[in-house]
């Protein structure tokens, strides 16, 4: 039998996350597009409600909320299945190894967090600083795609993957923490339940899929009722998947399985549905005249196009310095800076977080803004700065 490639699903991760990353910005023109031309038939659609029951219990949320916490749901299952792999199996299974993307992903989140709140303190628009702390990895790696293997050695890439999933950690915890309405008790009990219920599974080594699956909807209604965003069920249950294949089996481990048929589905349906429900951003008087004006648009773009590079290159020169961590095999200081560039590209996770911190339409709409255009502007100066660099010669 021939030896399996150990790299093979980091490679498969790559490739699937690099080609959805181009239908997502495809559905995002697409929804642009169509609110412009059609800004009724958009928001009729999107603003339908669908219910499900259960029992005496009605679940009713507009089609875009059942996009929002029902399908991205599956979209952060595999954000989960790919953190847990790089936690045992990956980059972050060392700490010396993985301690410099932990100090520049957390660079890159306190310090564009910090400038929004700077730039909206005392505003109503204040409670948004989480919009620009997200990198957007299927955009991220396609632009290091784009650029080539012979400018980005694969060691960069690997950092800037390592860099996101840190990073989707954090953005999952301040979604849970800091984006959740009042909490019901009770309701968050019945899904720690089902946390418990799912190792007490693992424990009976239980292989058969139906009662996790069955398990993780009762854990994402639980978290609905409870207050909690529902799609943390995705995380949770993503984190719980055992990373060894079963015993005196040569087959795939249940992560590696799970993330090989869910993640095409998520990256080449899901997340360009996401943003086809939301991206759409209707460019009226009411946004054009106010954009320039708006602090949430100003605190999204130079959070993002100015703090992430800045967060994670300052993050990763103090960790280098002090001996917590050092840099990967031919990176230097200078391509770190660039990848930080680039890890400036928000989108999906940007917009998810917008959605949830601004309730009023025309502070949701300049914030969208802000993640497009950062996205772009960050995605620009990350190609030329991975250019400039590669050809550079300082230490």
């Amino acid at each position: 039998m021939a030896k399996r490639e150990p790299l093979r699903p980091l490679r498969e991760f790559l490739a699937t996350e690099s080609a959805g990353g181009i239908l997502a910005v495809g559905g995002a023109v697409a929804a642009i597009i169509w609110i412009n031309l059609a800004p009724h038939s958009y928001n009729s659609l999107w603003s339908h409600e669908l219910s499900i029951s259960f029992g005496h219990h009605v679940l009713q949320l507009s089609l875009k909320h059942w996009v929002n916490d029902g399908l991205m749901a599956l979209f952060f299952l595999v954000v989960g299945l790919e953190i847990k792999r790089e936690l045992v199996l990956g980059e972050l299974r060392v700490l010396r190894r993985a301690a410099l993307p932990i100090a520049a992903a957390v660079g890159g989140m306190v310090i564009p967090a910090a400038l929004f709140a700077v730039i909206n303190s005392g505003r109503a628009t204040s409670h948004g600083w989480g919009v620009p702390m997200a990198t957007d990895i299927a955009l991220a790696l396609g632009v290091i795609a784009l650029i080539g293997r012979h400018i980005v050695p694969p060691s960069l890439s690997l950092f800037l993957l390592a860099i996101a999933i840190v990073d989707d950690i954090g953005a999952i915890v301040v979604i849970a923490v800091f984006y959740s309405n009042g909490i019901e008790v009770m309701w968050l009990a019945a899904a720690a339940a089902m946390v418990a219920l799912t190792v007490l599974l693992r424990r009976l080594h239980v292989t058969a899929m139906w009662p996790f699956v069955a398990i993780g909807l009762a854990m994402w209604f639980s978290l609905h009722e409870a207050g909690v965003h529902a799609t943390i069920a995705g995380v949770i249950m993503g984190l719980l998947a055992p990373t060894a294949a079963p015993a005196g089996s040569n087959s795939t481990s249940v992560v590696e399985r799970l993330e090989h048929g869910l993640h095409p589905f998520t990256s080449f349906l899901i997340v360009p549905l996401f943003a086809i429900s939301n991206a759409g951003i209707q460019f009226d008087n009411s946004l054009l005249n106010g954009v320039l004006s708006s602090h949430a648009f100003w605190g999204v773009v130079i959070g993002l196009v100015i703090g992430k590079p800045v967060g994670i290159t300052l993050a990763s020169w103090l960790a280098v310095r002090a001996g917590i961590a050092e840099y990967p095999t031919g990176v230097r200081l200078a391509q770190v800076c660039a990848v930080g560039a680039v890890a400036g590209i928000g989108f999906t996770v940007s917009l998810f977080v917008s959605e949830l911190a601004f309730t009023h339409a025309d502070q949701l709409g300049q914030a969208k803004f802000g993640v497009l255009i950062a996205s772009i502007v960050a995605g620009l100066i990350g190609t030329v700065a991975l250019r400039a660099v590669a050809y550079s010669k300082d230490p």
